[in-house]
């Protein structure tokens, strides 16, 4: 998956050939999973349509600052679109469209947009060659740079002109992979490891019955996607389940019993940064397993159960640098019993459960917790979808970094 699925991309086009590649690229980025708005300036309607970029974007471009065919006094909301978007790029930016950026000379919705955004810009140059060399384009890119501004290089080749040289907009799949990767390491968790558990664990009673829990996964599946979406590669290993994760940078790992999910987690736990314990894993587990399956002979039947290995606390024995979390879902007593867990396993963070809210606990697609630190800090949260408490989760963790 594309580290721009689910931005919002505002698209700046102004006046210049190049802009009939802006087809191509609003097309690459709904590929990506973006959502994408456009914005024209008046000189770029001149090269490619408004009905084009509007079919291939499912959503109304804008060019003027109010409709002018509407006796209503509808206006075109250059802030809105501006405090939309996660992301605004201008491509091509012409060199007068650049001028306009860097000197604020708002003549037009485009600039009045780009003035009113509050999220990262990025421009794509495109003009000929010697205008491309001009002191006063080179100018206008030191400006945009020292607001903070990213170009995306032009490259090298055929120009409209005729000559060939440096000035040609960068090509709609070049400008994809630019910013993917400049998205991807400024990302907060870039460059971090990170194992996550979840699930339940099936414990086998013989080949067709097992002991197990109504655990769906999907909290730790969130968490997985979460910290993936800030940049950090992920290792998910999962119990039984059907949930596959949305994210290319996770690697999935399946397991079934609580032995296999110790087993895998100290294999990883030592190359790993943190470490997010969210698998309902089976406290015990049949003694002996029958090679056939049980017939029904008697009308009462015994399971002698053994412990299972505890994964949390042997990861807390190991524990060196990593950030180490574990869920505790309680029906009583619940803060105490999860102060004790972080002293027993050694833990930084706890997310307490407790079954006794509603809306929290197996099966739902909400969950209330509570974090508790190593340091006893409580601090409770409302009721909140998984998606959310996966992303508080994960901001623990980025000012873990951050401190």
């Amino acid at each position: 998956m594309s580290v721009l699925s689910g931005k919002k991309i505002l698209l700046g086009i102004s006046g210049g050939i190049a802009a009939y590649k802006t087809a191509n690229l609003v097309r690459l980025f709904i590929k990506a999973g973006a959502q994408v708005q456009v914005v024209m300036s008046p000189a770029s309607l001149h090269f490619v349509t408004p009905l084009t970029l509007a079919t291939l974007s499912k959503n109304p471009v804008y060019s003027t600052f109010y409709n002018e065919e509407e006796e209503k006094g509808e206006w075109n909301n250059h802030v809105a679109l501006g405090l939309w978007a996660d992301l605004m790029v201008i491509a091509p930016a012409t060199a007068n469209t650049l001028s306009k950026m860097a000197n604020g000379n708002c003549d037009n919705l485009l600039i009045a947009t780009y003035l009113s955004a509050k999220c990262p810009v990025y421009f794509a140059p495109a003009m000929d060659l010697d205008m491309y060399k001009h002191p006063s384009t080179l100018d206008s890119f030191q400006k945009l740079k020292a607001f903070g501004n990213v170009i995306i290089p032009a490259e090298n080749g055929e120009l409209a002109s005729g000559l060939s040289g440096e000035g040609r907009m960068a090509a709609p799949e070049n400008i994809i992979a630019f910013l993917e990767n400049d998205v991807l390491e400024k990302l907060p968790l870039k460059g971090k490891k990170i194992l996550v558990t979840a699930g339940p664990t099936y414990e086998a009673i013989d080949p067709v019955r097992f002991i197990g829990n109504h655990s769906s996964g999907k909290m730790g599946f969130d968490i997985a996607n979460e910290a993936a979406n800030k940049g950090a590669e992920v290792i998910l290993v999962s119990g039984p389940t059907h949930l596959n994760p949305l994210h290319s940078s996770i690697h999935l790992i399946r397991v079934t019993s609580a032995q296999n999910m110790f087993d895998v987690c100290n294999k990883y736990f030592s190359s790993v940064d943190v470490a997010i314990a969210a698998a309902a894993v089976a406290d015990y587990r049949p003694k002996n397993v029958a090679s056939q399956k049980i017939k029904k002979s008697t009308d009462t039947f015994s399971i002698e159960l053994e412990k299972t290995k505890d994964i949390l606390a042997s990861l807390g024995e190991q524990k060196k640098n990593q950030f180490l979390i574990g869920f505790a879902l309680e029906t009583e007593n619940e803060i105490e019993h999860a102060k004790q867990k972080i002293q027993k396993k050694n833990l930084d963070l706890i997310v307490l459960n407790s079954l006794n809210d509603q809306g929290a606990g197996f099966g739902q697609l909400t969950n209330k917790v509570t974090f508790i630190s190593k340091d006893f800090e409580v601090e409770p949260k409302e009721l909140k979808t998984k998606e959310e408490v996966a992303q508080d989760i994960i901001n623990k963790i980025i000012q873990f970094y951050d401190a």
